[in-house]
């Protein structure tokens, strides 16, 4: 009867952070659709704005990852100095990432133009680009705090936090994208103030939250503690470097797509779009694996530790092969919900049933990356990315792509590939953990 506890345990952890996931995508989703309708310059500069931000943020938020371990570990053995320590040196990570993650956006305006992009698309990016810059400091802080209050089993006030900041984004996509309530029109650079307003809104709501939920982190040392911000970065930085290959893997094949064709890149848009929202629901899973892994360590219970990650990976398997059956049952429906261009639906069709068969090992690797960082390994995922993105997915892909004549279908083959050999890899490594639990305790 205790793998069916452990079983409902994390699924109600995990059910608030996936609906949180979602409400994450859903806002770069409103961004995109509300400048659409201004023009096809605002949309692809919105596009281009939100890639150059998003790789480099999200690197910088894999740095806070290590939040994950040290926290929960704390908050499962009872030692609430401690995940307090966490918190406050976590905060102080992202407060030495915010001038980072802001001077290193800025950095991509006197280059932009040497990528060739059009200039009336330049004209309309860089004004977007330069409010997401101001929304790095709410972004990082909510982030830090975040993390925390996942830690310690907190995630209602996660997933309301980022709902209504998705109606604090639709409002403000509206007034300051067209010029309503007597506000100036201002089309993408309007959807990147909205977006940064409702991100320093989520900041003060999680600050807010945590005081109210914990007094005592009013009276706790607010000094930085080097040795944890030393931990922290341990943890973190391989974290970070694993998203930075996932994310520059999809960056690259992206911009090889834009040697082919607009109507093959326009189908690219299309599958990466639907990939990247069924690729929430596993990631939400694995933050809650990454709690409840690091909880059952940090209660000196190595094989709740392990039923945890295991039933994590179940309910990973199971929400992404219903995500497969419905990607082989219903491409065109999918597409068409994007686009009503039959030379775009069609090689997106493709891509869709391509991407369907790596959707379960998808949702078993980053499930069981998250419950390798709850028992404090970051550096498995990040040299299994590099390995399967890098050495085999890229090259295999190109291949198929540019010499054998494939197009977009080939470059998905060859990260549909990858990805299936680091799914099966981190499933077995975490598989030997898990063995290794009751030996290390």
């Amino acid at each position: 009867m205790e793998q069916p506890s452990e079983l409902r345990a994390v699924a109600r952890l995990a059910a608030p952070i996936v609906l949180a996931e979602l409400g994450w995508a859903g806002m770069g989703l409103v961004d995109t659709m509300v400048v659409g309708r201004v023009s096809s310059e605002a949309m692809a500069a919105v596009g281009l704005g939100a890639v150059i931000f998003y790789g480099v943020g999200m690197c910088a938020s894999g740095l806070l990852l290590g939040q994950d371990a040290l926290v929960s570990q704390a908050f499962g053995a009872g030692d609430r100095e401690d995940y307090h320590r966490s918190l406050v040196n976590g905060v102080w990570l992202a407060l030495l990432l915010i001038p980072v993650v802001m001077g290193a956006v800025w950095a991509f305006n006197p280059v932009l133009p040497l990528f060739g992009i059009r200039p009336e698309v330049l004209h309309a990016t860089w004004p977007y680009l330069h409010a997401l810059i101001w929304s790095a400091p709410g972004l990082l802080l909510y982030l830090a705090l975040r993390r925390y209050l996942q830690g310690i089993h907190a995630v209602a006030p996660v997933m309301w936090t980022l709902l209504t900041a998705n109606l604090i984004n639709l409002a403000g996509n509206w007034v300051l994208v067209f010029g309503h309530l007597g506000a100036p029109a201002m089309g993408a650079a309007g959807s990147g103030w909205a977006t940064c307003f409702s991100r320093i809104y989520m900041a003060a709501v999680l600050a807010a939250v945590v005081l109210r939920r914990d007094p005592a982190v009013r009276r706790a040392s607010w000094r930085p503690d080097a040795k944890r911000l030393g931990q922290l970065l341990r943890l973190g930085a391989p974290a970070a470097g694993q998203i930075a290959w996932e994310v520059g893997v999809f960056e690259v094949v992206t911009i090889l797509v834009a040697r082919l064709s607009a109507a093959q890149l326009a189908s690219h848009q299309i599958a990466l779009a639907v990939v990247s929202t069924t690729y929430m629901m596993p990631l939400g899973i694995s933050s809650a694996a990454a709690v409840r892994v690091g909880f059952g360590l940090g209660r000196a219970d190595p094989r709740a530790a392990a039923r945890a990650g295991w039933a994590a990976l179940a309910l990973g398997a199971t929400a992404m092969s219903l995500a497969a059956l419905a990607l082989l049952a219903a491409p065109a429906s999918i597409a068409r919900m994007f686009t009503s261009q039959a030379d775009v639906i069609a090689p997106a069709m493709t891509l869709l049933r391509i991407s369907a068969f790596f959707q379960l090992f998808d949702g078993l690797q980053v499930v069981a990356t998250g419950a390798l960082r709850g028992s404090g390994d970051t550096h498995t995922p990040m040299l299994c990315h590099f390995a399967g993105y890098w050495l085999v997915g890229l090259p295999l892909g190109s291949a198929l792509c540019f010499w054998h004549g494939m197009g977009a279908a080939g470059l998905w083959t060859g990260l549909s590939t990858g990805l299936i050999l680091i799914g099966i890899t981190l499933t077995f490594l975490w598989s030997r953990a898990a063995r290794a639990f009751p030996v290390l305790k």
